[in-house]
């Protein structure tokens, strides 16, 4: 490292709520040296967000407010700038320019009514003396730096006409390009595929070296840190409870929190009944005051470890059963081009000739690409989604032949459990409301105080509270908000559930909870779930047997754990390779 870069001192930054004043950030101090990469890690609230947005002067006045502390930048003429002093006018000249920030939802932070090269020159304009073609030019020099396809198609695109993944590129050019002294990424990679989420890692860590920039990582998982970070910062609730070099952390962590945060993700080598949570390692008492339980990771893992005899054996009783579900050479496609009499020209084939069985009480994990057809074959199977060719079997009834009045009666046995919680949930509707919804439209229980007193058993199933009943989707956190819709879809009690990517914009901590939820609900009422996600060490985790998926045909099929540690395809090798294992990379940082 050749010096120091930034110095946060004693920052304090609060907000008022209606509950009270919130210390978002509580007295944190860190440093950033030149050429390092910083990891700020945390569960949603951990105030690691709070703190970079503090860095870069964009708190929100009213409700919050930097309150306290010093944040000393060292500029690229050497000079030392406290930019908690700066007035907002002076900051806009380091914002963006010499520090610059990806958000976390690059959806939401590129504006849907410009084309995606109009805001990268856009920022390139503002800040350097330049012409609109020189501008142009940078702009497509960028995208091909970050590996944009078709740089010249992007810059006139506009952000819906892009994948996830396209999008997050953008940002990263947008950030990088007036050569920023710090990059600030929040959550860069947290909804991204595995694979997507390697490249952007390598990315960033490519150009950081090509300009000679600094950064700043937020995140949630700690097994990403491992791959790009040299030093580590570990935040819980506004504090920083420990922080170090990556190497020290992980081999030696000290705090229950960041002991509990390392034992969340699942691991890729071992099978467990369940996963460890932060809870495990500490709880708080009455009064506020943190309380350290004296286990280590390795003991809690060996504690919940399952042996492979015992994996065995259960999927030799679940085989020897009649398949619940049989899927037979299954076909979903949509039209993508059209001549101008409306007849179809090509298809895109969604979901092509696939065919798997489910039994009573199995977990059948999807894995794939964003794109592969493992959302649209649940979707089908529910009959959400039209089928093109092909059978679907439940139970043996032909789900496909079913006129609407026998399909509504089915609709009680099966159900699903969407990505996004906040968007399946009616915002005008309680969460009780929501809940009690389907049994009034299938005629479930006598009157609604049965029903209301179902409900809240559904909540504290879930591990929900009763007093939630009348609150609105609003008022809880994401992975709150994900158990009321587990809640919902046992309702009607059924017998099959489509989780499709249910836990993958969750915290590590919150995702380890509810993947236990779903785990202890198919000990308790006998499930059978198909487990859909684009990352296999969760899917690993969940599943009895693994189907890889890939261009909406079936790559490779076949026991879990079989198939991580003996991928016979290609594109499952590369999934597993993508995965971030938590070790350490040597850097000469190091």
């Amino acid at each position: 490292m050749s010096g120091l870069l930034l110095e946060v001192n004693q920052l304090e930054t609060h907000f008022k709520t209606e509950e009270g004043l919130v210390k978002a950030v509580d007295k944190v101090s860190f440093t950033l040296n030149r050429g390092e990469t910083i990891g700020i890690v945390g569960e949603s609230g951990s105030g690691k967000s709070v703190t970079a947005l503090s860095v870069m002067g964009l708190i929100p006045n009213p409700p919050g407010k930097v309150v306290g502390g010093e944040i000393w930048f060292h500029n690229k003429q050497n000079q030392r700038i406290d930019l908690a002093k700066l007035p907002e006018e002076e900051l806009r000249k380091y914002r963006g320019n010499e520090i610059a920030m990806i958000f976390q939802e690059p959806m939401t932070s590129l504006n849907p009514v410009f084309t995606c090269g109009s805001q990268v020159t856009e920022a390139i304009l503002l800040h350097q003396k330049t012409t609109p073609q020189q501008a142009k030019a940078l702009t497509l020099d960028l995208f091909r730096k970050v590996q944009l396809p078709t740089p010249e198609r992007i810059f006139d695109a506009y952000p819906h006409q892009l994948s996830g993944g396209q999008k997050q590129r953008v940002m990263i050019a947008m950030a990088m390009s007036c050569n920023p002294s710090i990059l600030i990424a929040d959550e860069p990679t947290t909804a991204l595929d595995v694979t997507v989420q390697k490249t952007i890692l390598e990315l960033m860590e490519h150009l950081k070296k090509e300009i000679d920039s600094s950064i700043m990582f937020i995140t949630h998982d700690l097994g990403v840190i491992a791959e790009i970070a040299d030093r580590v910062v570990v935040m819980f609730k506004g504090k920083i409870v420990e922080q170090g070099l990556v190497a020290d952390i992980f081999s030696n962590p000290q705090h229950p929190y960041t002991k509990g945060l390392l034992a969340c993700r699942p691991p890729l080598g071992k099978r467990l009944r369940k996963l460890p949570i932060v809870d495990d390692f500490m709880q708080i008492d009455a009064q506020g005051n943190l309380l350290e339980k004296s286990v280590s990771v390795t003991e809690m893992i060996s504690r919940v470890e399952i042996k492979p005899e015992e994996t065995k054996n259960r999927w030799e009783q679940l085989s020897k059963q009649t398949p619940l579900l049989e899927v037979k050479n299954l076909k979903t496609y949509f039209p993508s081009k059209r001549n101008i009499f409306g007849k179809t020209l090509e298809w895109v084939k969604a979901v092509d000739d696939v065919s798997f069985n489910v039994y009573p009480g199995e977990t059948l994990g999807l894995v794939g690409e964003s794109g592969c057809g493992k959302t649209t074959l649940g979707r089908t199977i529910l009959r959400l989604a039209p089928a093109h060719e092909g059978s679907i079997l439940y139970k043996g009834k032909a789900i496909l032949d079913l006129p609407e009045t026998e399909l509504k009666e089915l609709r009680k046995e099966m159900q699903i459990i969407f990505q996004d919680p906040y968007s399946s949930l009616n915002p005008r509707l309680t969460i009780g409301s929501a809940i009690i919804e389907p049994m009034q439209v299938h005629g479930i229980y006598n009157n609604d105080k049965e029903r209301k007193d179902r409900v809240i058993e559904l909540l504290e199933t879930c591990n929900m509270q009763a007093a939630h009943f009348n609150r609105y989707p609003h008022e809880f956190s994401g992975g709150q908000r994900q158990r009321i819709c587990i809640a919902r879809a046992l309702a009607l009690n059924p017998q099959f559930i489509i989780c499709d990517e249910s836990v993958s914009a969750l915290d590590v901590s919150i995702q380890a909870q509810v993947l236990n939820l779903l785990i202890d609900l198919r000990t308790k009422f006998g499930f059978t779930y198909i487990f859909i996600s684009h990352d296999l060490s969760v899917v690993k985790f969940m599943s009895d047997r693994m189907v890889v998926m890939n261009r909406g045909k079936i790559e490779e099929m076949g026991l879990a754990d079989d198939i991580y540690n003996n991928p016979q395809h290609e594109y499952t090798q590369k999934l597993i390779a993508a995965i971030p294992k938590g070790v350490v990379k040597s850097r000469s940082a190091l």
